[in-house]
């Protein structure tokens, strides 16, 4: 397997349309979604073998996700079905077409009652990557799970990803959230935050995506941490990389943004298609290398800009390969 991706497996409720804020939107479209699926959807559309690890209520919505990560060829094998709680969804308000508003309807949702022994040993020994995000943190037994299949992921000799995706309204404080996102760090080889929880982690008041300097202080103190390589997502402004032999500034690709939500996931994806497209993914931890990788994933993020829904919008390498050469 490629890359096995964990975590949440959802409902998207999108606002019929962006503007209005949370309270105020009058109907709401559900779609697909979930970071980790967003990633396991995407990989696979740029052409690597994919599976998901998660949980979902055994309910309509569980069935019919099921169904959609079937369909895109993504492996289920590793779904799990709860009977006794009922698949997470998130309500989604877009005050612009680059920012939103989250409520989660999780109390408990399916997804973070995976347990450890629900994990499926035989994917996460044989991925090159493994990836999630913190969604999988905040609540016990899919904490423990998490950090089990990191573990045996890495003892097997994959890439460990991780997202920190803060959701602030899913921790039952921010000290918790600080506390459990700061610790996942030590055991992860890829870590990707945005310029809002690399400030978080580092303890650092705001960063200005404009200064290059501060990123790289925000980035090298992230790496300080244990990961390989650290990426500073900046959404419409590019991305940021950083190793232990230097980093680097990415421009983005101005596109007509319509909606932006699952664009990171997109990015996600993209970087871990092309970091295991060699026998040993540490071979693309260069200063030769990365850039044009982060290139790529930029890519692969700007088209997600493209169309509405985060998997619905997830590009075909036909599409990032046209969209490159053109430019």
């Amino acid at each position: 397997m490629d890359i096995v991706t964990l975590g949440e497996l959802l409902i998207d409720m999108f606002p019929e349309k962006i503007g209005p804020r949370m309270g105020e939107v009058e109907a709401f479209i559900p779609k697909p979604g979930g970071a980790p699926a967003n990633v396991a959807v995407a990989a696979r559309r740029l052409g690597v073998e994919s599976a998901f690890i998660g949980k979902v209520g055994e309910d309509l919505f569980g069935y019919y996700l099921k169904d959609v990560l079937d369909a895109e060829g993504v492996d289920t094998r590793g779904l799990r079905f709860d009977p006794e709680a009922r698949t997470t969804m998130a309500i989604i308000a877009m005050p612009d077409e680059h920012s939103a508003e989250f409520v989660f309807y999780r109390n408990p949702g399916a997804d973070h009652r995976l347990q450890t022994e629900e994990l499926d040993r035989e994917l996460l020994q044989s991925t090159k990557a493994l990836h999630f995000g913190s969604l999988s943190l905040t609540d016990e037994p899919a904490r423990t799970a998490t950090y089990e299949a990191a573990r045996l992921a890495r003892e097997a000799g994959a890439l460990v990803s991780y997202d920190v995706n803060y959701r602030p309204s899913l921790w039952k404080d921010a000290n918790e959230a600080l506390q459990q996102a700061q610790s996942m760090v030590r055991e992860v080889e890829l870590l990707k935050v945005n310029e809002e929880e690399a400030a978080l982690l580092t303890g650092m008041q705001q960063l200005d995506t404009s200064n290059h300097g501060q990123l790289e202080a925000a980035a090298k103190a992230l790496l300080g941490k244990g990961p390989s390589l650290v990426v500073i997502t900046l959404g419409a402004d590019g991305s940021y990389f950083q190793i232990e032999g230097g980093g680097g500034y990415v421009p983005p690709f101005k596109v007509d943004t319509v909606d932006a939500v699952g664009c990171g996931d997109a990015f996600v994806a993209g970087l871990l298609f092309r970091l295991v497209q060699t026998a040993q993914w540490r071979d693309n931890l260069t200063m030769e290398r990365l850039p044009e990788i982060l290139r790529f994933a930029n890519a692969v993020g700007a088209l997600t800009a493209l169309k509405r829904g985060a998997i619905p919008a997830m590009p075909s390498i036909q599409q990032v390969e046209n969209f490159l050469s053109e430019r």
